[in-house]
């Protein structure tokens, strides 16, 4: 913007050649003092005129600043904002695959137990061993759909409470529930096994 400004100065300095031309010439017998008082006269309104200037170009200068100041605070809470949406998102794609894993390990829970079920007949029709077996190998199926259950209702509800918040969220990993779901399928498909095994 050096344009106005220029246009600024430049009718400053019309309006002060404008005004000495305008002055009544002084008797001419005292040059001397005419002089002096012509020079004291358009010094004057040029200092005031370069004061005004001044505290124009000041003014501008600090709006700018102001300005750019403001622009700064905004893009850093557009960034923050952009920042804090996307570790939701993660956030959220992590708990669907954490419910999605836990889903999967009740659903082999839930058709290994079904499937004993089934063939149960003839694994009871064992001995004593292979009846054991099953029952041990029953209870932990049926603990760890449980504990899948317990799980997903336990990341389901972390996600909504960060959600809701707003506050940052933390890493939902695989909770105790979710690695003892996983362990207690492993031991309950093992003693249906042996419990196969020994019909």
């Amino acid at each position: 913007m050096p344009v106005p400004w220029l246009q600024v100065v430049d009718a400053a300095l019309g309006v002060a050649n404008f005004v000495r031309g305008r002055k009544a010439p002084s008797p001419p017998e005292e040059p001397s003092l005419q002089l002096e008082a012509g020079g004291r006269g358009s010094g004057g309104l040029e200092a005031r005129l370069a004061g005004v200037v001044v505290a124009a170009l000041r003014e501008a200068f600090e709006r700018d600043t102001r300005r750019l100041d403001l622009e700064r605070q905004q893009a850093e809470a557009e960034r923050e904002r952009a920042e804090r949406a996307l570790r939701l998102e993660l956030q959220r794609q992590a708990t669907d695959r954490e419910i999605a894993r836990l889903r999967l390990l009740a659903g082999v829970g839930v058709t290994a137990w079904l499937g004993t079920i089934v063939v149960s007949a003839r694994l009871i029709a064992g001995g004593v061993g292979a009846r054991v077996s099953l029952g041990c190998g029953w209870l932990l199926l049926l603990g760890a759909i449980a504990a899948s259950f317990t799980a997903q209702s336990g990341a389901a509800a972390a996600a909504g409470e960060i959600a809701g918040n707003g506050q940052r969220p933390g890493a939902i990993g695989s909770s105790t529930a979710s690695a003892f779901a996983l362990w207690l399928l492993l031991c309950g498909l093992v003693l249906v096994g042996v419990a196969a095994l020994l019909a």
